[in-house]
Parts: C-alpha cells; structure tokens; sequence
C-alpha cells in the first residue's frame, strides 16, 4: 500500500487538525476566515468521481459533519464549500465560513487578499475549537 502524500502547499499553507476515517482535515493558515479543508488520503486523485463509491460516501459524510460543526462554532450567514485544485491538483474540499461583514463579502475569497496569518495562540485557539466540536 502506498503512503498518503498531502500536496506540499497544502502542507506550508496549512495546520493539521485531525485524521477523520478518510480525510485529513486541515485549517488554512488565513485568519480572515475559518477555513477548513478535507483531503482525502488517496494518493493521484484529482476529482471526487475518482474516488471508490464508498470513499465518495464517505467525504461527503465528513464535509457535511464538518458543515455542521462550522455552523454550531462560527455561525456563519453562508459556508462555502468546494473543490477547485487549480493551483493544488490534489483533490481537496474548502469548507470557508463566510459573513457579510468580511473583507471580499459577497466575492469568492481565492486570490483577493493576501493571508493574515493566525498568531501562534490564536491559532490554537480554533484548532482546539474545531476539535472539540467535532469531538476529536
């Protein structure tokens, strides 16, 4: 069996949150937003039809108990979620809490501001949130 690889910007961009049964979540180093992302450990998968059924099952269950506890913890007046990998080939879903009052309100958020990088204790703080509302 091959060893997962995650995708080295995910890696510089991004802070480890947990392993979920296929994913790996991440939380992306940007605090204008919380910003979450799955990716799927499944080595040269680009897109979800790539995927087995039951790993498609299975992601969609994940990005939709990741849907909720973003709903519970930032209570957000829309989630964004997609799969873009333009830049990133690796498949990967964007789970972006979005609120009227943020900076590219109502545009996409891809490439209109530079990232505001978490200080270190803030940084810990949302990942110590996110864990507890997934419970992880």
């Amino acid at each position: 069996m091959q060893i997962f690889e995650l995708h080295h910007r995910l890696a510089a961009d991004c802070f480890e949150v947990a392993d979920l049964t296929l994913s790996k979540l991440l939380m992306m180093n940007d605090s204008r937003y919380p910003w979450f992302i799955l990716v799927p450990r499944r080595n040269d998968i680009r897109e979800i039809y790539q995927l087995a059924a039951a790993d498609r099952r299975q992601l969609l269950d994940e990005s939709c108990l990741l849907a909720e506890a973003l709903q519970h913890s930032y209570n957000p007046d829309k989630l964004n979620i997609a799969a873009i990998g333009n830049l990133v080939p690796q498949l990967h879903l964007h789970h972006v809490v979005r609120y009227q009052s943020d900076a590219t309100w109502p545009a996409p958020v891809w490439g209109k501001l530079p990232a505001l990088t978490y200080a270190v204790e803030q940084a810990q703080i949302e990942l110590e949130r996110i864990r507890k509302q997934l419970q992880l």
